[in-house]
This record gives C-alpha cells, sequence and structure tokens, in this order.
C-alpha cells in the first residue's frame, strides 16, 4: 500500500503496476479489478489533487473498472463548513460502497485501489481490510498528509488518519511516498 500527501506520485505509481502486470507480466486485464476512488485532478493551493487511474495509464480501461453511478466529490476542497464537509463524505461513501458491493460480487485475482482514503472517511475499516485480504494480489494508494487541511476538518482528518493507519497496519507492505 502506498500512502503520502498530495503529489507524490501515488496514483502514479499504481498506475505503473497496473502497465506492468498487463504488458510485462500478461495479466489478463479482465483479472485486473480497478476500485477508483478518486477525484477528478484539480488543483488547490497550486497543488494537483485527485487524479484518476485511466488520466496516467489509459490502457487500464480494458480492466474490470467498477462501475461508480456518480462524481466523487474531494470533500474538503468542496466544503465551505463542518456540515458541508460531512455531506460530501456521505455522497462519497454511497458511491464507493456500492462499488465495493459491486466487487464483492465480482472478484478478480488482481485488485487496485485509487485514493482509499476517499472510502475510508466513513467506510468501514474492517470491510476494506477483508477485501483486501481476501484478494490475490492488492496495490492501493491513500492520502496521508496535511497538504488539504482546513480549520473544520481538523477532526475528520484525524480519523481518516486512523483508518489508514489501521490498514497499513495490516498490509504485507507499505511504502511511503514523499
Amino acid at each position: 500500500m502506498l500512502y503520502g500527501d498530495t503529489e507524490t506520485g501515488k496514483t502514479q505509481i499504481t498506475s505503473n503496476f497496473i502497465q506492468f502486470l498487463v504488458e510485462s507480466l500478461n495479466i489478463p486485464p479482465e483479472h485486473i479489478s480497478i476500485l477508483d476512488f478518486a477525484p477528478q485532478l484539480r488543483y488547490f493551493k497550486d497543488r494537483k489533487i485527485g487524479g484518476r487511474i485511466v488520466n496516467f495509464y489509459p490502457t487500464s480501461t480494458k480492466c474490470q473498472f467498477i462501475p461508480i453511478s456518480g462524481e466523487i466529490i474531494p470533500p474538503r476542497l468542496e466544503a465551505s463548513n463542518r456540515a458541508d464537509l460531512y455531506q460530501n463524505a456521505c455522497h462519497n461513501y454511497k458511491l464507493t460502497q456500492e462499488m465495493i458491493n459491486y466487487y464483492r460480487t465480482n472478484p478478480t485475482p488482481f485488485l487496485i485501489c485509487n485514493d482509499l482514503s476517499i472510502h475510508m472517511h466513513l467506510g468501514s475499516k474492517r470491510e476494506m481490510f477483508d477485501i483486501i485480504h481476501n484478494s490475490k494480489t492488492f496495490l492501493g494508494n491513500a492520502y496521508y498528509g496535511k497538504s488539504i487541511r482546513k480549520d473544520f476538518s481538523r477532526l475528520f482528518s484525524r480519523k481518516e488518519k486512523l483508518r489508514v493507519e489501521y490498514l497499513l497496519e495490516r498490509v504485507d507492505r507499505t511504502i511511503f511516498t514523499c
């Protein structure tokens, strides 16, 4: 699992891994599921925030992209107060939980998760770990930083950090991107 602040290459590395699986190891793309929880690429304080796998490796569309029924909202960036923040997180949770439910009924040996932290805002850390644990090969990434905090999001950011740490303590290998 990759973890780090914004603009540390997490999505790029994740995309490179998918490319390696498909082009070097010749893993059939239909054996690779992608849970892409990231919002569309945007800028915040001159930093790139978000970005989807397909932005870095267009051929990834041949993999089993788990369908999403709406747009992920960057919860802190689109909020002006705590109520907005949690409304955005609830919106995202509904979308990401649908994707997880789909994957549970249509699993593949390889599981790739982009921006796991979006789901971890409100999602069950145990459920996420079970999905990770049940895949043959897993690579995921998560935001783990301070660059997108806002005054009203301190508790939210702290909970996010603790949930990401829960996963980091339980996966085989972790890499801090800096």
